[in-house]
């Protein structure tokens, strides 16, 4: 996020796009319904009629897959009327004539037929957005689960500048992610071609000083991705895998192809909490803790890191992450002879600039946002506030990319993937509260799709794609558009996953869960 939590109540208006927050992410759907109450404005952008879309001052509903000609749209709109941000474009981007030029061509016109939306709703959005002073934009896996995620991410860093709401209070953009400690994980390094605070492995100066500091030769080429591991595992060009605290049996794309590969690998070892779907394909179970037995630090969306103190005890056999890395790296002859996970947090953040400010003392009670390079730094509640990290923000004109698959004759309806309030992921179903108040799979389909098919809410159905079928119960409802059928992944027992496309964005490698082609059946 650029700008902080903090914001969410000093804002005068949200642009919600591609995100379910009182759903997937509650804690921040209760800071907007809040700020909501006192009087802040809202746009949403969603082809469901999510929470948010009925308190919407706005709503956008967009066919899946249109989120840039949406937002080129609205940019062509704001352009056209003279509503751009002169000074902010003058002094702190470069690229506007590029862009001008290729949102040139998304008429009004063009895009309602593109999107579904009606001209005037763009025409209302554009303006709303662009005049209001104080405007958040929020994001998340709504805009980056496509094959074109990093071009949706990038538009929406486009709409921010054109109109100036970058490097302010109660402004920029801001994704919600999806994961406790997503960013934390990021931030330490958990990519292929980074080392903590985004240092690049291809970088000789960064390879130079953790070389020193680790005492070993490292290589400069970055990593496989997720999917490139998958990959080649079935190509057997991979041969062992160590999971931890993932499931991709259940949430990664084509599930079936992920159990091909699992299966196809000669070792597989998995640090879980739970017998999870991954788990059952491992060759060795390393009982991980849960975030109550262990100590250390999460870092949030608003890129706040903050302590974590072990409550309990670890359970049975269960050891913390760290403790078990540890042991195992000095098991393979290299020693990390760490007592306690403060003495790993300092040796990161002494060689991670954005980190270099922080430490246990100053986070005691309150956490820090980064970057706080010194130990004097207050901290960065809001980025880009002079400059952004290239200097001059760059304006980039981007084409619409239709999705990898969609409905056709054989296979007609769109299905979209997401998450429920009710299950937190893929962990949640071990409470027995919430699975008895959630037990099962209800995909969403229109009245107007019911009739054809046959079934009322509570039915039983068959979904298939080219790559799975799976069989769910329905719930009729008005909140999904017609010709679309949306579905959790949060069931094992109907692993929407088998249906999802095999297709991901070239450079981010995030799978495109929101659009995918499927039959549906009446089972009888």
């Amino acid at each position: 996020m650029t700008n902080s939590f903090a914001d969410y109540l000093n804002t005068d208006l949200f642009f919600v796009i591609g995100s379910n927050p009182t759903e997937a992410h509650p804690m921040a759907g209760a800071k907007i319904m809040s700020s909501l109450l006192n009087g802040t404005k809202l746009i949403v952008a969603d082809p469901r009629r999510i929470e948010l879309a009925e308190k919407a001052d706005i709503w956008l509903q967009h066919r899946p897959g249109t989120d840039i000609p949406l937002l080129n749209g609205l940019m062509h709109i704001i352009i056209k009327e003279d509503l751009h941000d002169k000074t902010f474009i003058e002094e702190r981007t470069e690229g506007f004539e590029a862009l001008k030029a290729t949102v040139e061509t998304y008429t009004p016109a063009r895009v309602s037929e593109m999107t579904g939306v009606p001209e005037k709703l763009l025409y209302d959005a554009a303006r709303l957005y662009a005049t209001t002073a104080k405007a958040m934009l929020c994001y998340t896996l709504g805009i980056t689960e496509h094959i074109c995620g990093v071009d949706n991410v990038m538009s929406t860093a486009n709409i921010a500048m054109l109109t100036g709401h970058l490097g302010k209070e109660g402004c920029g953009v801001n994704p919600q992610r999806g994961q406790n400690n997503v960013q934390g994980a990021c931030d330490m390094g958990a990519l292929p071609g980074d080392y903590p605070g985004y240092q690049k492995v291809a970088n000789p100066e960064a390879q130079a000083k953790f070389e020193k500091a680790w005492g070993v030769k490292l290589s400069n080429k970055p990593g496989l991705t997720i999917p490139d591991m998958m990959d080649a595992a079935v190509e057997g060009n991979l041969k062992a895998m160590y999971v931890l605290g993932e499931d991709p049996v259940m949430t990664d794309p084509d599930a079936n192809h992920i159990k091909k590969a699992f299966k196809k690998m000669d070792f597989v070892v998995v640090q879980e909490l739970f017998m999870s779907e991954t788990a059952k394909l491992a060759d060795v179970i390393l009982p991980g803790a849960s975030f109550a037995e262990k100590d250390g630090t999460f870092s949030s969306s608003e890129r706040r890191v903050q302590r974590v103190r072990k409550a309990i005890e670890p359970i049975g056999d269960s050891r913390p992450d760290w403790w078990i890395i540890c042991e195992i790296s000095k098991r393979m002859g290299y020693a990390m002879d760490y007592a306690y996970p403060e003495q790993i947090f300092n040796e990161m953040a002494s060689l991670t600039p954005t980190y270099g400010g922080i430490n246990y003392e100053r986070i005691e009670h309150t956490g820090l946002q980064w970057p706080c390079p010194t130990l004097d730094h207050p901290g960065t509640p809001i980025l880009h506030t002079k400059s952004f990290a290239r200097g001059k923000g760059l304006f980039k004109g981007i084409e619409h990319t239709p999705p990898a698959e969609m409905p056709c004759e054989e296979y007609p309806f769109l299905l979209s993937t997401g998450r429920i309030l009710y299950h937190y992921n893929v962990t949640t179903r071990y409470s027995s509260a919430l699975e008895a108040h959630r037990p099962e799979e209800m995909a969403m389909i229109h009245p107007a799709d019911a009739v054809t098919l046959g079934v009322c809410t509570g039915d039983k159905v068959q979904v298939t794609s080219r790559r799975g079928s799976v069989q769910t119960k329905v719930n009729v409802t008005d909140k999904v558009m017609s010709g679309m059928i949306w579905m959790s992944f949060h069931y094992k027992e109907t692993p929407t996953n088998e249906l999802t496309v095999n297709a991901f964005d070239p450079i981010s490698k995030t799978g495109e869960y929101k659009v995918a082609a499927v039959q549906i059946e009446k089972i009888m």
